[in-house]
Parts: structure tokens; C-alpha cells; sequence
């Protein structure tokens, strides 16, 4: 079944809008806002699965994309439920700031603020399915988007993980994690996260319209670089750690993983310390 871009863009915002809206009640009911980024990550399985049924495209193509998005966006989903919503892990320190913040205005803001997640999962449909509407046969490039996306898949499961054993142990409280990819970038997990998005533009590539579909890794590095991601994140390990997070800020990259530097050798650019 073939659908137009409009239809499946309207289909989609109606059922993410639904979806949302459920997510916010059951937000409020167990005062954890951390729920909607499960959802997030989550909903592009069943958006990938959706527009590889119903797009015009080479079929093996659709299979490869279909697969692996969708094992991405529920690997990350399962992460999140379980670090952040089995009820061992407090509310993230992001959100409680903003509760604080927001006082009793903040379910409704909530409310908005859930809604605009959905509505970026359709704006991000949008490279997603231009990359299944190519209809060439697949070749290297489709590979290389791949073997990007098994690489995402990879990097971030180990940088969770070596993120979950270090809290578990009870000696590194109020400690910051340098262990592994720790040690190379602040962030390992945004890092892989966003080269996944990189992906896109690659299998779309020869399709009509194809070039639109770089706009996805470029705003998702703006949104992690500036917005939603790292400035945030950055701001609760420094209340939450202080002089010990100021030092690994010195010494280690923000984003794109690189040696450490040497303690004091370089000071952190304006760029790394606004993020």
C-alpha cells in the first residue's frame, strides 16, 4: 500500500498527538517527566515500520532501513525505561529543576512541551522517508549508512552501560565517570546517538529531493549541542558535582571523542563551555 507524504505525515502527527497525550497522564500520575524521552526514542520504531510499509521504494531498501531503525530506536527506548522508570533511579535531574522551576504551571507546560516531541518525531519522518522512497538499487552507500547506524547502535549501548556499572557502585557517588568512551568525549552517548542520524542522508541519496535529507543529522547536532542535549545535562553535573565535573569539562572534549587533554594543559573554547 502506497500513501503520499501528506497523508503519512497527517497519519502520523494524529497518532503521535494521541500518543503524547497519553504519555502526559501517565507523566503526571507517577510525577517522572523522564517518560516522553522513552516514548520519543521509542516511537520511531513504529514510524520506521509504518513508512516502509506504505512508501514507493526499492524493497530491500525499505527491509534494511526498516530493520535497523527500528532496532535502534527500541534499544535506546528499553534504555531509558529501564534506567530512568523501574522506580531505581530518581526523576532526571533536568526535569526536576524544571518542576521546580515551573511550579504550578508545569503540567501544563508539560503538556506543550510533549506535544512539541511528538511533532519533532513527524518534522524527523520527513528525512526517514525520503530515504525509503529511493528507488535506486542499493549499493556502497547504502552499506556505509548501515554500517553508520550498527556503529550508533554499538557505541551507545557500551557508553550506557559503562556509564549504569559505574553508578551502581556506591564508592563513585558524586564522582564523574571517566571509564572507557567516558574518557574521550563528555558525551559518548549524544555522540553515537547523533551519527546515527547520518545515516539518512546517505540512503536517500539519488532519491528526488534527496538533499533534504542532511537537514536531520544537522539539527539534531544543533539540538544536542545547544538545546536539548549537552547544555542541560552539563548544567545538572555541575550542581550535582561541582569542581570535579569543572575539571573533566578541562580536560575532555564535549561531543566528538578525542584524547584527553592534559589537566590545566588547555583551557575548555567559549563554544565547550556554553555547552
Amino acid at each position: 500500500m502506497n500513501l503520499t507524504l501528506p497523508f503519512q505525515l497527517l497519519a502520523l502527527a494524529a497518532a503521535l498527538a494521541f500518543a503524547m497525550a497519553a504519555t502526559h497522564r501517565v507523566q503526571l500520575r507517577r510525577r517522572d517527566a523522564g517518560l516522553v524521552d522513552a516514548v520519543w526514542s521509542g516511537s520511531f520504531a513504529a514510524v520506521a515500520v509504518f513508512l516502509a510499509l506504505t512508501t514507493p521504494g526499492d524493497p530491500a531498501r525499505r527491509v534494511l532501513i526498516a530493520v535497523l531503525v527500528a532496532t535502534w530506536s527500541l534499544r535506546l527506548a528499553a534504555h531509558l525505561v529501564a534506567d530512568r522508570l523501574t522506580g531505581e533511579v530518581e526523576e532526571d535531574g533536568r526535569y526536576r529543576r524544571l518542576r521546580e522551576e515551573k511550579g504550578d504551571d508545569f503540567p501544563r507546560w508539560l503538556f506543550w512541551f510533549d506535544q512539541a516531541q511528538g511533532l519533532s518525531v513527524v518534522l524527523l519522518a520527513i528525512p526517514l522517508r525520503l530515504a525509503l522512497a529511493n528507488e535506486t538499487p542499493l549499493g556502497p552507500l547504502d552499506l556505509v549508512a548501515a554500517a553508520l547506524i550498527v556503529t550508533s547502535i554499538a557505541g551507545e549501548s557500551i557508553a550506557d552501560r559503562q556509564l549504569a556499572r559505574f553508578r551502581r557502585d556506591p564508592a563513585n557517588r558524586g564522582r564523574v565517570c571517566r571509564d572507557g568512551l567516558w574518557r574521550y568525549s563528555r558525551h559518548p552517548n549524544y555522540f553515537f546517538e547523533w551519527l546515527h542520524w547520518l545515516a539518512y542522508p546517505l540512503w536517500a541519496f539519488g532519491a528526488p529531493y534527496g538533499a533534504v535529507a542532511w537537514l536531520a543529522p544537522a539539527a539534531m547536532l544543533l539540538l544536542i549541542l545547544k538545546v536539548t542535549g549537552v547544555p542541560p545535562t552539563e548544567e545538572q553535573a555541575l550542581r550535582s558535582r561541582g569542581e570535579a565535573y569543572r575539571d573533566y569539562q578541562r580536560t575532555t572534549n564535549a561531543f566528538f571523542p578525542w584524547f584527553p587533554r592534559e589537566d590545566g594543559a588547555a583551557a575548555p573554547s567559549p563554544r565547550e563551555n556554553a555547552s
